[in-house]
């Protein structure tokens, strides 16, 4: 994704898969100027997309730094 873009509009549609909980919830977006859509086996997957189109930080980057400031002591 070479061109950042500073405004996105996507259609978010979300469905859970399966009969029995932990339920695995599936994603899409659809661009409404397009049409064009993009499927996700998971939120996990949906969110890393959404962070690297907007240049934001990988998800797995963030939870490191949430546990990692959790462990901090405050003085």
């Amino acid at each position: 994704m070479k061109n950042k873009q500073s405004y996105y509009s996507f259609m978010l549609r979300l469905w859970q898969m399966g009969r029995v909980k932990p339920y695995t919830w599936r994603a899409s977006l659809e661009d409404p100027h397009t049409g064009q859509q993009r499927g996700f086996a998971d939120l996990n997957s949906l969110l890393k997309h959404l962070l690297l189109l907007t240049g934001g930080s990988d998800p797995s980057e963030i939870e490191e730094n949430k546990d990692n400031e959790s462990k901090q002591e405050i003085p």
